[in-house]
């Protein structure tokens, strides 16, 4: 869901004798530099010592190079010490929704919904396998042959995760989902068309009046960037606490506790797992548990909590439509070791969500809301859905577009109502589904 952003600067390919001669150098600034000391300075003046001292070696090495090579230079080294290295350019870029990198020699990018290889690369796999320590270890992780795989952040809540040797055969695997600085809202998911003003505007209430929420969606489809938005509606006075496995979500609310999960130590003991932290949090007077992603057994105490009182609480979970999210959840509680009949376990289902958001990514890179999906009960042992909104898909256009068009099914009253009713939001609810009926809105 995020917009066509204009590509970044243009990335210079490196040979081995720029290498060679950022090793030199770079040894020498380890030899001639207290790194105690730097570690006390703030950022700017770290990186203006670090400029000086290496500006210093330069001239009395003799090393040729042009203003513009020795400026390359400077930056790389100032970011290996104080950053992450042939990182930092990426990072600095807003427009990029993913950084991939593949081993020393390989980073490929997504930008508009593409992914496209870049000529950023790394000395070896040794000062990559550094980078990833570094990244993980700034949230009590570590990442080695012992451990070699892990989940972090970075400090501005970027999602990492790195698989290292021997897993990862031609060296360390690292992936960045980067985190945007300016945070996406439903009236910008209706300008890149994502969903229509009446689906944006249904979504809000949808928020506000508490309903249970799960936001299905396949991997980069979007999902978390769509509970964010949602979070906008929560009242500033409610409690809410959220379980991650690494903490990316970004709730405005004045109280708000973040949870996140723990992986093993070193001897394989002290971990905390997502069903852990969901079942504490039900002891910490929650008014809304937003859970980042159900993957396990977790997700029946979510909808126990759900079921208990905890109304307008809402997770996702990976699955490619509606359907296939109850048959997931279905299937995540028979995972947990629940010995239940199946028709108690949707007896279960059905009293505890109200409504399904499925997000997409559809080829072209377009992320769309495809389906509004209201859970209404069960006939028989069978869980009857409703959708309210729709995105049917008619083509493509010259430039490999796909073209569509989001859908009212033309459901006047929705099983919610009387929840819209009981918040005030009953007219809203009314004036959204009336624009909305008969009306289908293109998509380019």
């Amino acid at each position: 869901m995020q917009p066509i952003a204009s590509p970044g600067p243009v990335e210079v390919a490196r040979g081995s004798d720029y290498y060679d001669t950022k090793t030199q150098i770079f040894g020498a600034l380890i030899d001639a530099i207290d790194l105690s000391q730097l570690a006390r300075l703030d950022p700017e003046s770290a990186r203006d010592e670090i400029r000086d001292i290496v500006s210093e070696i330069i001239a009395i090495k003799n090393v040729v190079m042009s203003i513009a090579e020795q400026e390359d230079l400077l930056d790389d080294i100032c970011n290996d010490v104080l950053g992450y290295g042939p990182l930092e350019p990426l990072l600095a870029r807003d427009d990029i929704a993913d950084i991939m990198v593949n081993g020393a020699e390989t980073t490929y990018i997504e930008v508009a919904g593409k992914v496209q290889q870049t000529r950023v690369r790394f000395r070896d796999n040794s000062q990559l396998m550094n980078i990833c320590q570094r990244i993980v270890s700034q949230v009590g992780r570590r990442v080695d042959e012992a451990s070699p795989i892990c989940d972090a952040r970075l400090p501005d809540g970027s999602r990492v995760n790195v698989i290292a040797p021997p897993l990862a055969i031609d060296g360390p695997a690292l992936t960045i989902r980067k985190f945007k600085k300016d945070k996406l809202t439903l009236e910008q998911l209706v300008k890149f068309g994502s969903i229509t003003p009446e689906g944006a505007d249904v979504l809000k209430i949808i928020g506000k009046c508490r309903c249970n929420v799960v936001i299905s969606g396949g991997t980069g489809s979007g999902k978390t960037t769509l509970l964010n938005c949602l979070t906008r509606y929560i009242e500033p006075d409610e409690r809410v606490i959220t379980c991650e496995d690494s903490a990316e979500l970004q709730l405005q609310q004045p109280h708000v506790v973040r949870l996140e999960t723990r992986p093993p130590n070193i001897e394989g003991e002290g971990e905390i797992t997502m069903r852990d932290l969901v079942k504490n949090c039900l002891r910490m007077r929650p008014e809304r548990i937003i859970v980042g992603e159900v993957r396990g057994p977790e997700v029946f105490d979510l909808l126990q909590a759900m079921n208990t009182g905890h109304d307008g609480s809402m997770g996702t979970i990976h699955a490619n439509s509606p359907r296939e999210c109850l048959n997931r959840i279905e299937s995540m509680i028979a995972m947990g070791g629940y010995n239940l009949p199946s028709k108690t376990v949707r007896d279960i289902i059905v009293g505890s969500i109200d409504v399904i958001i499925q997000a997409s990514r559809l080829r072209d890179g377009s992320r769309r809301i495809t389906h509004i999906t209201e859970v209404m009960g069960l006939e028989g042992e069978v869980i009857i859905t409703q959708d309210l909104f729709v995105y049917e898909l008619s083509g493509e256009d010259a430039s490999g577009n796909l073209v569509g068009r989001h859908r009212s099914t033309g459901i006047g009253r929705p099983q919610f109502w009387d929840r819209a009713r009981y918040f005030g939001e009953e007219v809203n609810l009314a004036n959204a589904l009336d624009a909305a009926a008969g009306d289908g809105t293109a998509i380019n």
